[in-house]
This record gives C-alpha cells, structure tokens and sequence, in this order.
C-alpha cells in the first residue's frame, strides 16, 4: 500500500512596505479623492445653475401673475362702478314707472 503524502501547505510570504511605497499609496488616493471633489463640485455648480434657472422662471411667471391679477382687479372695479350705475338707472326708472 503507498502512503499517502502530506499536502505542502503555502503561506503567504509578505512583501516589504517601505515608507515610499506607502507613501505613493497614499498620494494616490489623495489624487482619487481630489478627483471625486472636483466631479462633485461640477455637478453641485450645475444642479445650483439649473436651480437659478428655475427661479428665473418662477419669478417671470409670478410676475406675470401679478400683472394679470392687476388687470383682473381693474376689470373688476369697471364692472363694480357699471353695475352701481346700472343699479341706479333701474331704480330711477322703477320710481319713473310707479308715479
């Protein structure tokens, strides 16, 4: 009967980290992180441009609210002053009517 042989068992032999190596590391994930700032203050100037954006419309749209509801409370006040005038021509006519 053979004998069965003993699995050789590996070991991970560490690669030395000296000061340089840890050093570019670091500058390379300070340059990643430096990266991901500038595309998030790109995309903060962009969503703040269309913000303004939208403000703009909001105020030219309140705006024109402003002026249609100038003209509405004009319309009604010419309509108020036609009514009273109508008002008076019927009592004037009713009173004509019942001598």
């Amino acid at each position: 009967m053979a004998s069965l042989a003993q699995p050789a068992t590996a070991s991970v032999i560490p690669f030395p980290d000296d000061a340089d190596r840890r050093l570019r590391r670091a500058l390379r994930s300070l340059d990643a992180a430096l990266e991901e700032q500038r595309a998030a203050i790109a995309a903060f100037r962009r969503e703040v441009q269309a913000l303004s954006g939208a403000v703009a419309g909001l105020d030219g749209s309140a705006q024109a609210l402003q002026g249609s509801l100038a003209a509405a409370a004009t319309e009604t006040r010419i309509a108020q002053a036609a009514a009273k005038e109508l008002d008076a021509t019927a009592e004037m006519m009713e009173r004509l009517a019942s001598r």
